[in-house]
């Protein structure tokens, strides 16, 4: 089987990105005012939700407050979550975030064997840029045929495997199996023939490869 096109997430798997984030709410909070802490043990179980803006409003949510708290800070979630994005691409200029082992590798070689390079990420658009343009320069970005960025990374990258031109042939990396989930539930009453195929650790170190192919 030729693989025709790679969909890459982010955060754990482009990149060691955890820690950095970790940090930036923190700054973020420290600058709202907030008198919050995530321990590491803490961010782990956060980074259960899906999205930066949806991991704060659990938190919100799992905080003794009134309705009437709660719902103000809710409403300053977003405003937040832009001060921590903020922190997050000064950490990733400053070399803070390191690609994962291989990353680069893989990209060259992929590059080389004309297969197609995406990514689908919950990450914003300015987060992906910042930690592209840190380890590969300007015009970074042109390397990926798809960006799909933000609250709809992974329904906007979707195309690629709905492309008849691409054979729907795509490997996804990434650091579980939630991606492939997304797919299966994406594609509807065609997950079946949409068929993952394969199910195997990578040479991407916590990485795991998903092959899907559709006759």
């Amino acid at each position: 089987m030729r693989i025709k096109a790679i969909i890459f997430d982010v955060d754990g798997t482009l990149a060691d990105t955890e820690e950095a984030h970790r940090e930036a709410f923190h700054s973020a909070f420290a600058e709202h005012r907030l008198d919050w802490h995530w321990s590491t043990s803490d961010y782990a179980r956060w980074l259960g939700v899906t999205g930066g803006k949806e991991r704060l409003a659990a938190f919100v949510e799992s905080l003794p407050l009134s309705s009437e708290e709660r719902a103000a800070l809710k409403a300053r979630i977003p405003a937040i979550h832009r001060t921590k994005s903020d922190h997050y691409a000064r950490l990733v200029r400053m070399g803070r975030v390191p690609l994962r082992a291989g990353i680069k590798r893989l990209l060259k070689e992929a590059e080389s064997a004309g297969v197609t390079l995406a990514i689908a990420s919950t990450t914003t658009r300015e987060n992906i840029d910042a930690l592209l343009g840190a380890h590969f320069g300007e015009g970074a970005t042109g390397r990926f045929s798809v960006i799909g960025a933000g609250d709809a990374g992974i329904e906007n990258a979707l195309g690629l495997v709905e492309d008849t031109a691409q054979n729907n042939i795509v490997t996804i990396v990434n650091r579980s199996a939630d991606f492939a989930r997304a797919i299966a539930c994406a594609l509807g009453n065609r997950a079946k023939s949409a068929g993952v195929v394969r199910f195997t650790r990578t040479s991407v170190h916590w990485a795991e490869r998903i092959v899907a192919t559709r006759s």
